[in-house]
């Protein structure tokens, strides 16, 4: 749909609005991010690893992390999608914000160096590898009504009815499912209409991305289809699951800490929560 003039316009004074307030809020460039990580690079120490679980495609898992345990997400098949809500473990009305995670970073782009923010302004979990940076943090999960009209009637299973029931398993309710990001879903803008576009060959069989845990944490991994998922037919692939004690972090050069100074606040507002 072409824009009229008028909303053109109002687009225009927008963006050099937002660029405006990015520049007034980080002050200096924030700090290069490396290239996606090598598929065959970063191996776990097996002595390291706490557990491994793999998720069939459709279905989810619950966990428990501590503060410093990594979870790896593995797409298997490369035809996964790994939608992730995350609670904090000691008071469960600070969750995962999707919003605040895109907003406070200055990008839409969740990929090795970003972290995901809390509700709170905490960082919950720091993305330290990253195969691909073909993740979503804004279309959501899918539901009963977008699997209805992409496969027709049937029982698939679908994000929404996932997290619920993974909710509940966590002594939580339908009240604390806020928006997730989803990782191994390759979406982006594809226009100035704000359409969304689909990369598929972005999917890589193996792909793979760290989240190491800031504070304790309840998560729900779903791996049921993404919405955007073009695939006509049900068929979502597993999603492997590693929870692993990662080394030491010097805060000094994590880069993660480090990106940018949005990311050096959120860590602030973390070490300042943990210290009381």
């Amino acid at each position: 749909m072409e824009l009229s003039p008028k909303a053109r316009a109002e687009m225009d004074a927008h963006r050099r609005r937002y660029d405006e307030l990015k520049a007034a809020g980080t002050g200096a460039a924030p700090r290069a991010l490396p290239e996606p990580t090598a598929i065959d690079a970063a191996p776990i120490d097996p002595a390291s690893i706490i557990m491994t679980e793999t998720v069939p495609g459709g279905w989810y898992t619950t966990l428990l992390l501590k503060r410093g345990d990594t979870l790896r997400l593995v797409d298997v098949e490369g035809t996964g999608a790994a939608a992730l809500l995350a609670w904090n473990a000691a008071d469960t009305s600070e969750r995962l914000n999707h919003a605040d995670t895109m907003k406070i970073q200055w990008t839409a782009r969740l990929q090795k160096g970003r972290v995901i923010f809390s509700d709170m302004g905490r960082v919950l979990l720091s993305i330290t590898e990253d195969t691909s940076g073909a993740h979503d943090a804004i279309v959501g999960g899918s539901t009963a009504a977008s699997s209805l009209q992409t496969y027709g009637p049937g029982a698939f299973r679908n994000t929404r009815d996932n997290f619920v029931q993974g909710a509940l398993k966590l002594g939580l309710s339908r009240r604390d499912i806020a928006p997730c990001v989803t990782f191994f879903a390759p979406v982006s803008i594809a226009d100035d209409a704000g359409a969304f576009a689909w990369d598929e060959t972005s999917r890589k069989v193996g792909a793979f991305v760290d989240l190491r845990a800031e504070l304790d944490l309840l998560v729900v991994v779903s791996a049921a289809p993404h919405p955007h998922d073009p695939a006509k037919s049900y068929a979502p692939g597993a999603i492997e699951i590693v929870r692993f004690r990662g080394p030491a972090v010097d805060e000094a050069t994590d880069l993660c800490r480090t990106a940018s100074a949005e990311a050096a606040r959120g860590f602030e507002n973390t070490a300042t929560y943990l210290a009381v």
